[in-house]
């Protein structure tokens, strides 16, 4: 943890600085050199958000991505992504070539934590309690990728320097709490109009409001299997006082800070995985293939959105072995695989995941909430049609992907997409959103799937490999600067080991 609190000075000399974002990131100005003028909330609050969401689309989206059974990559790219293919947790955990989600994950925490101790001071229970949302959300991620981390003492500055560890459904509820405090801060905020600095909601307190809650909701059904029923009911029944609701139907948080068509400007997403600013393809586009059983699924439902998401190789969809088990086989080459589609595949148009340079950045989608809505209506959490949230759910990312809303009816009418229709109902909206957060929130299929075991897709096929990825072994970051209350966790086993709420 020292070594956190040390790049976090690194991170908001270079986040505020983006040149990625609108004339208030665009700041040239060092915060923290004696004498500087101090940077106003104006610029830290944005900056902030960016670095969020760009760890939300790119880090975790990516590994979501490969371990909730969405993508594989080509022959070409059978050397890539190697160790997230083989479940390699030491290599992942490495200081120098790893996946620092550890790192990032807690310089979000204590940039906000900057950030909401001078609104404190400041008396804008705005940048406050949004702070207080933005970081719960932070730590309910590191819990779901590590189970037992630091958070009393995480956000201390120098006064801990070797922080200790608190049980991971403890800093949930911890987590949980810290959001509550950010709606009621959010909520208690004097209504100023739009916000040009808040780049997700632009000031909206409401959509602030439903935002955290829908957080909340995430965090409660991620319980599901762990036991604790009176526990939820209780949050759920705050929620409810409380009054705001979900995100619902065109709701949306999406972090749109002003992205440009130039290097290093444009949407990050678009940038890692589609095209750089001349209109290449980058080195992700020519590698990342759907996996066999995913192209599989939406045929199965002869889904719409198969078409906005993938290009066809002579005339069919084709995937690819998760862990390239047959790298030799020119069946996966890149020429005869699918590769992800955009606007170039599309004669210039929108379409699926990439639609322009400056898209918005995904945070939480509509549908997403929405199908935590018909989950929790479903097992009698909340009140509301499950039926009615898992259709609204399917059509919100129809719109989001470019499918014609035209097209939901016969959709909707097949028996292997019916909600009347399913046996387990569960099961069919987990199918569903599994299907529509696709490279969009991957992260939340991993989750899913160790919580329920849904959708049943393959894991590695990579030999010698035993098991699924259970959890992230603690950073060599940590181990060297807080070895002792690592240790303390036990063994620390990708394979083996469980986050708390994972009791299958």
């Amino acid at each position: 943890m020292r070594t956190i609190r040390y790049t976090v000075i690194l991170l908001m000399i270079a986040v505020t600085s983006l040149s990625s974002c609108k004339k208030f990131l665009d700041v040239n100005e060092n915060p923290n050199e004696p004498g500087a003028p101090t940077l106003p909330l104006a610029a830290k609050f944005p900056a902030a958000l960016v670095s969020t969401v760009n760890q939300e689309t790119l880090q975790l989206n990516q590994i979501g991505a490969f371990f909730g059974g969405y993508w594989g990559t080509n022959n070409q790219g059978s050397s890539s992504f190697f160790d997230l293919k083989t479940y390699n947790g030491p290599a992942i955990r490495n200081q120098r070539g790893g996946i620092p989600v550890w790192e990032n994950g807690y310089n979000n925490i204590l940039y906000f934590q900057l950030i909401k101790e001078e609104a404190i001071a400041d008396g804008d229970a705005f940048y406050a309690g949004a702070s207080k949302i933005m970081q719960g959300m932070l730590f309910l991620r590191l819990v779901d990728v590590y189970n037992n981390i630091p958070f009393d003492e995480a956000v201390k500055g120098t006064e801990f320097n070797a922080p200790r560890y608190e049980d991971g459904k403890a800093v949930y509820q911890k987590a949980v709490n810290l959001i509550s405090e950010g709606i009621n801060d959010v909520k208690s905020s004097p209504e100023i109009g739009v916000r040009a600095d808040d780049i997700l909601f632009k000031g909206n307190r409401t959509l602030w409001a439903k935002f955290g809650n829908t957080l909340k909701l995430r965090a409660l059904i991620r319980q599901s299997q762990a036991g604790d029923q009176a526990y939820i009911e209780s949050e759920l029944s705050k929620i409810g006082q409380e009054g705001s609701g979900y995100l619902g139907t065109g709701d949306n948080a999406y972090v749109d800070p002003g992205y440009q068509n130039s290097a290093g400007k444009l949407n990050p997403f678009w940038e890692n995985y589609y095209r750089n600013v001349q209109g290449d393809q980058v080195a992700n586009h020519h590698i990342i293939r759907p996996t066999e059983y995913l192209i599989e699924q939406y045929l199965l439902r002869n889904d719409p959105r198969l078409e906005k998401l993938y290009v066809p190789v002579a005339g069919t969809y084709q995937g690819v072995l998760f862990g390239n088990p047959d790298a030799g086989n020119p069946e996966y080459d890149e020429s005869n695989t699918s590769a992800l589609r955009g606007p170039a595949e599309s004669s210039g148009s929108p379409s699926g995941l990439f639609k322009r340079y400056n898209q918005p950045s995904v945070l939480l989608s509509s549908f997403e909430s929405l199908f935590l809505q018909a989950e929790a209506a479903q097992r009698g959490w909340i009140s509301g049609n499950a039926k009615n949230y898992y259709e609204n759910a399917i059509q919100e990312s129809f719109a989001y992907l470019q499918v014609p809303a035209s097209e939901f009816a016969a959709y909707n009418g097949q028996a292997a997409v019916n909600f009347d229709n399913a046996s387990n109902k569960i099961e069919r909206i987990i199918e569903q959103k599994w299907l529509a957060l696709n490279s969009i929130s991957s992260m939340e299929a991993w989750n899913d799937f160790r919580r329920l075991g849904m959708p049943d897709f393959p894991g590695t096929a990579a030999s010698g490999i035993n098991g699924r990825p259970l959890r992230f072994m603690y950073p060599e970051t940590e181990r060297g600067t807080n070895g002792e209350n690592v240790a303390a966790q036990g063994s620390d086993l990708m394979l083996q080991d469980r986050v708390w709420w994972d009791k299958d």
